[in-house]
C-alpha cells in the first residue's frame, strides 16, 4: 500500500509470535497441538507480586508516573545490580520500560544513525536485527557455530568491527540457543572491545537467573570495568519472576544515554504501567528463593528434552548452559521426504511439516540467523515435553 512507511520494508513480523499464533489457531480449530514456540515460563507470577499489584490498585497508584520509572523501583533496580552483579548505578543511570524489548529499542533509536553498524552474534533473538533496521542502522550478524558452543569467538568479533560499528549486542544466556558465556570466555570478548573505544556494548541479561550445573553468571561491565562507561546492562522481570505479561524491563548505563532513552520513551509510550511497576518493585525486593527452585525444574526439563531429541533420527541437540531453549540441528533430515510427500529443503520445511503432521509447533532456525535448525522452548510441563519429543521422534522416523 503506497501510504505505508518504507521502514516496513526493512522488517519482518516476529517468527516466534507467528508460530505461537499459528499454534493457537490450530488449537481453536480443534487440532491437538503442543506449542513449544513461546519463550514464556509456565509458572504463575508469585503470589506476593500479585498481591502487591492489587494493593497498588486499591491505594490508587493508577496515575501517570515519571516517564522512565518510579523512584522506588529505580532504587530497587540499583540495589539488585549492586547485590547480584557488583555494579553501582545511581537513579539517573537507570531506566524502566514496557519490557526489555522497549528498553533495547529505545537505546537503538536514541543512538543509531543511518550507516551505523550493530554487531549481532548469530543465532540471535529474532527482534535484534529488525530493531536495528527500524532505527536506520545496519545489522552485522556474526555466525557462531555449534562447534564453538554458539558463542562469539574473539577473532571473529575483531574481524567484524569497522569504523562504522556503533554497538555489539550480547545475550547470555542466549535466546535461542541457551548458550552462556563463562567468565573466561566473556573476558576474551571484553579484551577485544577494550581495544575499540568507539564500540558500545548492549548486554541482554534477561535469562541471568536461569543457569544450570553450577554455572556462574557474569556480565560485561562486571568483568571489565573499563567498559562500564559504554555498556548498557539490560534486564527485566519477565523470565525469572514469570511476569512476561506485566511488561517491565530495565537497564543501567551512562547518564547521557539513559536521558536520551527517556526522551524517546516520552514521545512513544510514556511511563510503563504504574501497577506493573509496583509489582516489579515487590518482585525485586521480596523473597527470591523460588527462583532457584524454578531453575532446578527447568534443568530437569532441559535434560529430558536433550536426551529425547538426541534419540530422533537426523537430529543433534547440544546441551545448553542456561535459559529455557534448546537449538537442535535438523541437518540430518534435509533432503528427506515427509509423510505428506514434501521434500525437506529448509528448516522452515521441517517445522511446517512437523506442525502439519504431528501437531508440534517449534520455530525454524533460519529466523534466528543460523540453520538448518529449530528452537524449542521447554518452558512447559514435562508431560507435554515428553509427548512433543515422542512426536518429533516419530516424525523423524517416518522421513524417507
Amino acid at each position: 500500500m503506497p501510504f505505508l512507511s518504507a521502514a516496513l520494508d526493512r522488517v519482518k513480523p516476529s517468527a516466534t509470535i507467528a508460530v505461537t499464533d499459528k499454534a493457537r489457531q490450530l488449537k481453536a480449530a480443534g487440532r491437538n497441538v503442543i506449542g513449544l514456540g513461546a519463550g514464556e515460563p509456565d509458572f504463575d507470577t508469585p503470589a506476593n507480586v500479585k498481591l502487591a499489584a492489587i494493593k497498588a490498585i486499591e491505594a490508587g497508584k493508577t496515575k501517570y508516573t515519571a516517564v522512565d520509572g518510579i523512584p522506588e523501583l529505580k532504587e530497587a533496580i540499583a540495589a539488585k545490580f549492586k547485590r547480584e552483579n557488583g555494579l553501582t548505578y545511581a537513579a539517573n543511570q537507570i531506566t524502566v520500560g514496557a519490557g526489555g524489548k522497549q528498553v533495547l529499542y529505545n537505546a537503538l533509536m536514541a543512538t543509531v544513525n543511518p550507516g551505523d553498524e550493530v554487531i549481532i552474534p548469530a543465532p540471535y533473538w529474532v527482534s535484534y536485527p529488525d530493531m536495528v533496521e527500524l532505527a536506520g542502522g545496519t545489522p552485522v550478524p556474526v555466525v557462531c557455530t555449534a562447534e564453538h558452543g554458539f558463542k562469539l569467538q574473539p577473532a571473529d568479533l575483531e574481524k567484524a568491527i569497522t569504523p562504522k560499528t556503533k554497538w555489539i549486542i550480547l545475550n547470555s544466556p542466549s535466546n535461542p540457543t541457551g548458550a552462556a558465556y563463562t567468565e573466561a570466555e566473556l573476558k576474551t570478548i571484553t579484551d577485544v572491545l577494550v581495544r575499540h573505544p568507539h564500540v558500545w556494548v548492549m548486554t541482554d541479561d534477561m535469562y541471568e537467573h536461569l543457569v544450570y550445573d553450577n554455572f556462574k553468571f557474569t556480565t560485561v561491565a562486571q568483568i571489565e570495568p573499563k567498559l562500564y562507561d559504554r555498556t548498557l546492562t539490560v534486564n527485566g522481570v519477565s523470565k525469572a519472576y514469570s511476569m512476561t505479561g506485566w511488561r517491565i524491563g530495565y537497564a543501567g548505563g551512562p547518564t547521557q544515554l539513559i536521558k536520551a532513552m527517556a526522551t524517546i520513551q516520552s514521545q512513544s509510550t510514556s511511563n510503563p504501567a504504574s501497577i506493573s511497576q509496583w509489582a516489579a518493585l515487590e518482585a525485586l525486593t521480596g523473597p527470591q528463593d523460588f527462583i532457584a527452585t524454578n531453575a532446578e525444574l527447568f534443568k530437569g526439563r532441559r535434560d529430558l528434552v536433550v536426551s529425547m531429541l538426541n534419540q530422533a533420527n537426523g537430529i543433534q541437540c547440544p546441551r545448553p548452559e542456561g535459559a529455557f531453549y534448546v537449538y537442535p540441528s535438523c541437518a540430518g533430515t534435509m533432503g528427506k521426504t515427509s509423510p505428506s510427500g514434501k521434500k525437506l529443503a529448509t528448516d522452515e520445511d521441517f517445522v511446517t511439516e512437523l506442525l502439519e503432521s504431528e501437531g508440534v509447533a517449534v520455530v525454524q532456525g533460519s529466523a534466528f540467523g543460523l540453520g538448518p535448525a529449530f528452537r524449542i522452548s521447554y518452558a512447559t510441563k514435562n508431560s507435554d515435553l515428553e509427548e512433543a519429543c515422542n512426536r518429533i521422534q516419530r516424525f523423524c522416523a517416518n522421513l524417507r
